[in-house]
């Protein structure tokens, strides 16, 4: 688990949020100077371990970061969430919204030298809807994806069950990547070792708790758009380290033992700052941000009232002010602020005297000894579980857990490894939960806020509707934006769903998710893939 943060000077936060965002979404200049060929880049990585390679099957972020080195989509999502073409060519809907016809590139082939084409496309949508393949985020992503028809060497008809208004959106994420369906024949064992792409770089082995080694792929022929250059990759190879510990992984960092980290803790982005061998890029990413949602499907958070107190009895700004050291801010909507159509509904301020007066109106007035609220002989508590996978300083719960006592909540606060947090995510085993969800669309609300969300048959077991809401005037707004394809409809239908979510008190946004970057500053053409905020070192070299 992560420790709680000192607290460090005004002046120097105000040094790291510019270097912040100095770095934008594009990252270092790669034609600023004459790139070098050549040379390995070491990245540690704080995230997880995946247990495969392979972002197909099941679909999480250290899958992303990973996968996006070596695999690609059909289409490009660019900084302002327009869709552009990438391994596709061209795309048109049929007038009722059934079916999207696709064109593909004809120049392209697998870095194992097969093809790619129309057949490729059906085998690898048809797998990721296949239960075998135990993927969630990209089977979640295509629910209402019929079939898929080759219709011609280099097109491909997806058919849909109802119009789908974010299908592309989907298709331009690295959970829904091409694979070569030659190497999709091995046993998904197999492939979770070792996917094969179109990505500038390919697996060349995977020492486990350790790193992972990718190696350029020669054959590179199709750079994304905003590219700086075209061909094979600069970098020969990179090790892909796994270094939980923060502490290690900067001075890794600060040593040249590595020459990029991830989840930069808010102190060593404030350090960095100061370092003129070191530089920083720090981006949200879309989707959900991290947030606190509330389990209505039990008790104390079955009434509204009471989801309110304990709301308005969390110092969310205070918080992120001394864990975080000034360096993120606070979320104010259900969508991050890298998402399209993501509206200001959250209107949340600390005021533990209204928590109170809720709570006296929900029947909440006895006391126990300790100062918590009781109700009919039971105590009113809150279950709290949290891990490392969850990006949340232990020292916010705790501070969630002493200004929500001073209402009178006994908040259990539960740290625990990231499986064993799983299993209480999966079955609803909780009061309150921190979460976040990384999807290039607000249709991210269709899949964690609908009554389908919530049942027990989604894909590999796993729920995304944390709330445990069912509404039928929700689950309406959301089927009607997912099928509409007019920009303003859009806009106004997400932003009631927003709305709806703000004002239920079902989560609380506490800040964008964010990827969070260190890098030695003689790494250049260093950037974000915008469609997640993925790095990308395609275009990166090192200036030695």
């Amino acid at each position: 688990m992560r420790r709680t943060l000192p607290s460090l000077s005004v002046a120097l936060l105000s040094t790291v949020l510019l270097a912040a965002c100095g770095g934008g979404g594009g990252g270092e200049d790669a034609a600023s100077q004459t790139p070098k060929q050549g040379g390995t880049l070491v990245y540690a990585t704080g995230d997880d371990e995946p247990t495969c390679l392979d972002p197909q099957s099941r679909g999480n972020v250290p899958q992303a970061l990973l996968g996006s080195q070596y695999l690609e989509s059909l289409f490009y999502q660019d900084e302002k969430g327009e869709i552009l073409p990438w391994l596709a060519t061209a795309w048109k809907v049929a007038d009722d919204g059934l079916s999207w016809t696709v064109d593909l590139r004809e120049d392209v082939r697998f870095s194992d030298g097969t093809p790619f084409d129309a057949a490729a496309v059906k085998v690898n949508i048809e797998r990721v809807l296949d239960p075998a393949t135990q993927s969630t985020t990209g089977r979640l992503a295509l629910s209402k994806v019929a079939k898929v028809e080759a219709t011609g060497e280099f097109t491909v008809r997806i058919d849909l069950r109802q119009p789908d208004g974010a299908l592309l959106e989907s298709l331009s994420q690295v959970w829904l990547p091409m694979e070569s369906p030659t190497a999709l024949k091995r046993s998904l064992e197999e492939n979770c070792a070792a996917p094969v792409g179109t990505g500038p770089f390919k697996i060349e082995s995977w020492t486990k708790q350790d790193n992972v080694t990718l190696v350029r792929n020669e054959s590179y022929s199709t750079p994304p758009p905003g590219a700086s250059h075209s061909g094979p990759a600069y970098l020969d190879k990179i090790v892909w380290r796994f270094v939980q510990d923060g502490t290690s992984r900067f001075a890794a960092l600060q040593s040249g033992q590595v020459n990029v980290v991830d989840v930069l803790e808010p102190q060593n982005a404030v350090a960095a700052a100061n370092v003129p061998t070191l530089k920083t890029l720090i981006q949200a990413r879309p989707g959900e941000p991290v947030e606190i949602k509330l389990n209505i499907g039990r008790a104390p958070f079955d009434d509204a009232k009471v989801r309110e107190a304990f709301f308005s009895s969390i110092d969310v700004a205070g918080a992120l002010s001394s864990v975080y050291l000034g360096t993120v801010e606070q979320a104010k909507s259900p969508l991050s602020s890298a998402t399209r159509y993501r509206a200001d509904t959250v209107k949340h301020a600390y005021d533990p005297d209204a928590a109170a007066k809720l709570l006296d109106e929900a029947g909440w007035t006895a006391k126990d000894a300790n100062g918590f609220r009781t109700k009919d002989g039971k105590t009113l508590t809150v279950t709290l579980p949290y891990a490392n996978a969850i990006p949340l300083e232990p020292g916010f719960y705790e501070q969630v857990q002493a200004t929500a006592k001073k209402v009178g909540f006994d908040v259990k606060l539960e740290p625990l490894e990231t499986a064993k947090w799983w299993v209480k995510n999966y079955n609803w085993d909780y009061d309150a939960i921190p979460i976040y969800y990384t999807k290039n669309s607000a249709d991210v609300l269709r899949i964690t806020s609908t009554a389908a969300a919530n049942a027990e048959d989604t894909p590999g077991g796993y729920h995304a509707n944390n709330v445990r809401l069912k509404s039928a005037e929700l689950d309406a707004i959301l089927e009607k934006a997912g099928e509409s394809s007019d920009d303003a409809e859009r806009a106004d239908l997400y932003r009631q769903a927003q709305q709806f979510l703000s004002d239920g008190h079902y989560v609380l946004p506490i800040y964008d998710q964010q990827t969070r970057l260190g890098y030695q500053s003689k790494v250049r053409g260093l950037r974000l893939l915008p469609s997640l905020s993925m790095p990308y070192f395609y275009d990166t070299w090192i200036d030695d």
